[in-house]
């Protein structure tokens, strides 16, 4: 084979002619560009990212012909492909096909062959572009592109992009299959009419979801948002929960990127939760005020009745001794007849001020100041009672369940706080009564509130929730816990005491 004429790629050289410039083109370009003989397409001219990429030198190169590294392109297929190009109109032919490197492994090459003369003799300029990082990214991008399909067909609902514009229009640049399964909609009609989604929610609905869009967009914070859309296809609300992220275009636009759930079931159970809750609620407070009825009907009877028989028998019992014989033996008898009947007059005050303390009648702050005093007797633990009225006028049943709460309270205090000091503030204002009740004693932790057996508190609990209050437990900075109760005041109660505040407020003269 003739020694080829080496091209001079020296920077250095004048530039005198086109056949510098071709050099310097070589030279300096990223692609592989050879330059081939016409007859035998052997090798006459090669540039350095050619020979990086085949791993041949220029001299090894000049060795071989084209078939010997594009195995694809014989010399027959070379002459059709040449066939198409005329030498005066600078035409190219392209072509994709694999090219073989020194160490034997291929790779994808993208070839335009373009008609020339070198030394005055017609050739082939070979311009090739590896394409093995294309096909790696495309394949790398149809990986993720597959991927994100699977992940987005097993969402269990419908994933999105919604676009706020700064001229506040608005579009959907992709939704996912499950956009006609939740919304009724086909992803393709909502794309050509965004304002679709904006007419399925109700009427009642839309301002709290452009006001979480707004605060969304202005805090560039998560958008989350629950709502009822009408779905015309089935003739059906549904609740729907939307969650998305936004981040600022270059244009200028919002972008949200999320998903959006059937949520109608789970509502559903909710509504149902806080109906069965508020029944139970119901039944509770109901339970309990017919306790106190019946609690309150026993005490009375027990009092009335059998004190009162009780009473008649110690009245003739008392006839009875002063006309028994002088018998020590019977004298002794009727003398323990008469100390049973003592005690069980005793027993019966007992128990019917157990069910329900009499001192209930003069109001609550005298209720709660004499059991204040019976637990003091009883445990030997100092109980202080301030109170911002003498009295506070309120109906039996709150009354009542104030003072079973009060009374919970002293009983938890004496099983389980170590106490040695317990005080009690009764405030009322015009928000309603105030109760607190706190010892110094260890406190609670929480996970003895949280038991499952905690009745009673949660016991407590619920009485308050059923006079419309709230009761909470806390620990003290400085030790021991406080029981804190609210309840409002009777509609009465309220108007009488804004009268008490408003008179307070009037100059003297008036």
């Amino acid at each position: 084979m003739p020694q080829a004429r080496r091209i001079d790629l020296s920077p250095s050289q004048p530039v005198k002619n086109s056949a510098h410039w071709l050099s310097v083109a070589m030279h300096e370009s990223f692609d592989e560009i050879s330059l081939l003989g016409l007859e035998d397409f052997d090798f006459l001219a090669s540039n350095q990212s050619a020979q990086n990429n085949l791993q041949y030198s220029e001299t090894e190169l000049q060795r071989l012909h084209l078939r010997d590294i594009a195995p694809e392109l014989d010399a027959q297929r070379m002459t059709r492909l040449l066939a198409q190009l005329h030498p005066d109109k600078h035409a190219t032919v392209a072509i994709e096909t694999v090219l073989l490197r020194k160490d034997g492994c291929l790779y994808p090459g993208n070839i335009r062959f373009l008609l020339c003369r070198h030394e005055e003799k017609p050739a082939v300029l070979m311009i090739c572009k590896d394409q093995s990082a294309l096909q790696a990214s495309a394949a790398a991008l149809g990986l993720i592109e597959a991927r994100f399909r699977a992940i987005v067909s097993n969402t269990p609902g419908l994933v999105y992009q919604f676009r706020l514009m700064p001229d506040s229009t608005i579009a959907f640049p992709y939704l996912s299959d499950a956009c006609h399964a939740l919304l009724g909609i086909s992803p393709e009609h909502l794309h050509a009419d965004p304002g679709q989604f904006m007419a399925l929610i109700l009427p009642d609905d839309r301002a709290s979801y452009l006001a979480s869009m707004q605060a969304s967009a202005d805090g560039s914070r998560s958008w989350n948002w629950d709502g009822r859309l009408w779905i015309e296809e089935w003739k059906d609300i549904k609740w729907i929960n939307l969650r998305a992220m936004p981040r600022v275009r270059p244009d200028g636009s919002i972008q949200w990127e999320g998903i959006m759930t059937n949520i109608t079931q789970s509502k559903l159970e909710q509504t149902e939760i806080k109906r069965s809750r508020a029944q139970l609620a119901e039944l509770s407070a109901h339970i309990e005020r017919v306790k106190e009825e019946e609690r309150t009907r026993i005490a009375r009877e027990i009092h009335d009745d059998l004190g009162g028989n009780l009473t008649a028998i110690k009245m003739a019992l008392a006839l009875l001794k002063r006309r028994l014989p002088d018998d020590p033996g019977l004298t002794d008898k009727a003398d323990y007849v008469d100390s049973l009947v003592d005690r069980t007059i005793e027993s019966i005050h007992r128990i019917s001020v157990d069910l329900r303390p009499s001192v209930l009648d003069f109001g609550i702050v005298a209720a709660i100041e004499w059991q204040a005093i019976e637990f003091e007797k009883q445990l030997g633990i100092p109980c202080h009672v301030f109170s911002s009225d003498n009295d506070i006028d309120l109906p039996p049943e709150q009354s009542s369940a104030l003072f079973r709460i009060f009374q919970e309270s002293l009983n938890n205090i004496s099983k389980h706080a170590h106490a040695s000091t317990v005080e009690v503030r009764l405030i009322r204002n015009q928000r309603g009564i105030r109760m607190e009740i706190s010892d110094n004693g260890k406190g609670i932790a929480v996970r003895d509130r949280q038991k499952p057996a905690s009745f009673g508190i949660r016991g407590m609990i619920e009485r308050a929730k059923a006079l419309g209050g709230s009761l909470s437990v806390s620990n003290l900075s400085t030790g021991g816990s406080k029981v804190a109760i609210r309840i409002p005041l009777p509609v009465s109660q309220e108007r009488s005491t804004k009268d008490i505040t408003q008179a307070k407020k009037k100059p003297a003269h008036e």
